[in-house]
């Protein structure tokens, strides 16, 4: 039986030719755009003019969202060991809601203005590289009829709305992370209690004995192998209270490794802060202050699980791939008379996350 007959693909039409019946007209013709249904606000002034207000509504709920917020974060105040539940429930109730109404008015407000009030007829424009100074003229002109339909200029209540609850919605975000203080001593603001000057200083000092994290073991030059890698913190950490070990050991934990002094670009203000190869740098990494806890010995690389920040160790632990914008800060460290490695000072910079005020 023939292959016509069976219905094959070269028969059945199911295959098109190149070149062949060029006239044929395709199953499905462009169907172009549907017809454009007007909405009631674009038929309805008083229709626009009650979207505008739902609008600015929406946009004044996230303003007081984001005052609830504060509330919450500066007058119910600190919230430490000895706070009754009660504030703590209460502020965390003030922030819950604060935040969700901040973020759901400027969000729904948005998505409503666009629905209710902005042009939604369809158009097809075919796309062009802009090129000559006229298409850059073209392409301004573009971007100014866009700024009309949103119709910013001709409503000046939604302007106003959405600027005061954009603005005050980031607020929040600026307030947590700008607050590195967890002391009671909140009402002073001193500079020893916020910024960078709060990471700037740990329990590294001179002569503090570098030990075993976390069984406080201290450290001889002669435990410290070349492709070894401990995981050190100060001496008389683990003897504070629960809550400040942690907070200093946030700060404070290092990494100590050894390798061969050839391998190592030592700068010249750094030539005594190792000790035949052993170096001491910090654990927090730089771009969000994750553990950097991966060593690889072959590569002299520590690697930061988060986000794969990888440091050199051979170059004072250089950011060589990943987000972090700013090199592991480095221990100086030496041997003391009974073989016991301590620390020479404190970091010489502030350790963590390399934020805009780090100096």
């Amino acid at each position: 039986m023939s292959e016509q007959s069976h219905g094959g693909p070269e028969h059945s039409g199911a295959v098109e030719h190149a070149g062949a019946e060029e006239s044929r007209q395709y199953a499905v013709d462009n169907p172009g755009l549907p017809p454009h249904r007007p909405r009631l606000a674009d038929e309805d002034p008083r229709a626009a003019k009650r979207a505008e207000r739902q609008v600015a509504f929406l946009f004044g709920l996230s303003i007081v969202g984001t005052l609830l917020f504060f509330v919450g974060y500066f007058v119910v105040g600190q919230i430490g060991p000895g706070t009754p539940i009660s504030t703590v429930r209460l502020q965390n109730m003030l922030l819950g809601l604060g935040t969700a109404f901040a973020m759901f008015g400027i969000g729904v407000g948005i998505v409503h203005w666009a629905k209710t009030l902005m042009p939604d007829h369809e158009t097809t424009e075919l796309r062009h590289e802009v090129r000559t100074e006229a298409d850059r003229q073209v392409a301004v002109g573009m971007i100014e009829d866009i700024i009309d339909e949103t119709q910013v200029k001709r409503r000046p209540l939604l302007r106003n709305t959405l600027i005061g609850a954009g603005v005050l919605a980031v607020l929040p975000a600026i307030a947590i992370f700008r607050d590195l203080d967890d002391t009671d001593n909140r009402s002073e603001f001193a500079a020893e209690n916020f910024g960078p000057e709060r990471l700037r200083h740990t329990m590294w000092a001179t002569d503090v004995r570098l030990v075993r994290d976390p069984t406080g073991t201290p450290i001889k030059a002669s435990d410290v192998t070349i492709g070894s890698a401990f995981h050190v913190i100060p001496e008389g950490l683990n003897e504070l209270d629960p809550h400040e070990m942690l907070n200093q050991k946030a700060k404070a934990v290092v990494l100590l490794m050894r390798l061969n002094p050839e391998d190592m670009q030592v700068s010249p203000e750094r030539e005594d802060w190792n000790v035949d190869g052993i170096v001491a740098y910090s654990k927090v990494c730089t771009h969000v202050g994750c553990p950097v806890a991966l060593y690889e010995q072959h590569t002299h690389h520590l690697l930061c699980p988060c986000h794969q920040s990888t440091f050199d160790l051979t170059q004072e632990c250089k950011v060589i791939f990943g987000p972090a914008g700013h090199a592991l800060p480095q221990l100086p460290i030496r041997v003391n008379e009974e073989g016991f490695l301590v620390a020479r000072s404190d970091f010489h910079e502030p350790v963590g996350p390399a934020y805009w005020e780090r100096g």
